[in-house]
């Protein structure tokens, strides 16, 4: 019984670090300067141009080498490294899932600001009202 090695299947690698950047076929496409069914054909591709390579790769903004050893397996076991207790707040350090400001004090901030900025544009247009009136009357 032999083992049978899995193929460096380039195509798929391309569409799952796509997928993971959040890239539609489309804009990948875009970005080629090649149609989306030429995008969905290199996909389903086990090789690609080494010059070809490069480009798409510069567009998902990653290295050739990145897409030739991506491994799915790899990258969930670096992700499932993460833990989200080294980030405890328990410990007195930062928790990135925590705001550190109230974001309905941030919604007033802003509300205000807006308002300024609206009051001095009403009082410009009726500077500007005024001075027309003004030249209106002169003649």
């Amino acid at each position: 019984m032999s083992t049978a090695t899995k193929p460096n299947h380039i195509g798929r690698k391309i569409g799952r670090i796509r997928e993971l950047r959040g890239m539609k076929q489309e804009a990948l496409a875009m970005e080629l300067g090649i149609s989306q069914q030429s995008v969905s054909l290199m996909e389903q591709s086990e090789t690609i141009e080494e010059d070809k390579l490069e480009n798409v790769a510069k567009v998902l903004g990653v290295t050739r080498e990145a897409i030739e050893n991506f491994s799915e397996e790899l990258a969930i076991n670096y992700f499932n490294t993460f833990n989200d207790n080294s980030f405890s707040n328990s410990q007195g350090t930062f928790h990135p899932n925590n705001c550190t400001f109230n974001p309905l004090d941030k919604l007033v901030e802003a509300y205000e600001e807006n308002k300024k900025l609206y009051e001095r544009l009403l009082a410009a247009e009726k500077e500007k009202i005024s001075y027309l009136e003004k030249l209106l009357d002169k003649k």
